[in-house]
């Protein structure tokens, strides 16, 4: 299942011994709208191994300005509360999948 992030919840959803990855889009994007289902599949495939969730940037400037977003789509991959790799752009979904699998 896909968590929607919010400014409130985000730190919460980082205190996890899983990996996270956290898409970072906006509504008006179209690389964002076609890396959606993708980001669905990959939260479906890893239930219970791994934490996705989809942030909108526009939603959540703070945590974009701290994360430093500037273009999106951009993903993020999180371990024990910290940043470890990201993707920005539209990728394949292996690209994800191995950045995923690298944190497990």
């Amino acid at each position: 299942m896909t968590i929607t992030v919010t400014e409130d919840q985000f730190q919460s959803m980082l205190n996890t011994d899983k990996p996270v990855m956290i898409d970072c889009s906006a509504t008006w994007c179209g690389p964002c709208k076609a890396l959606a289902p993708v980001i669905d599949e990959i939260a479906a495939e890893y239930e219970g191994r791994a934490v996705v969730g989809k942030m909108d940037v526009e939603e959540c400037p703070g945590i974009s300005m701290q994360y430093r977003i500037r273009n999106v789509p951009t993903v993020l991959f999180f371990k024990n509360g910290k940043v470890k790799d990201k993707s920005v752009g539209l990728v394949q979904k292996s690209t994800l999948t191995e950045k995923l699998d690298a944190l497990m």
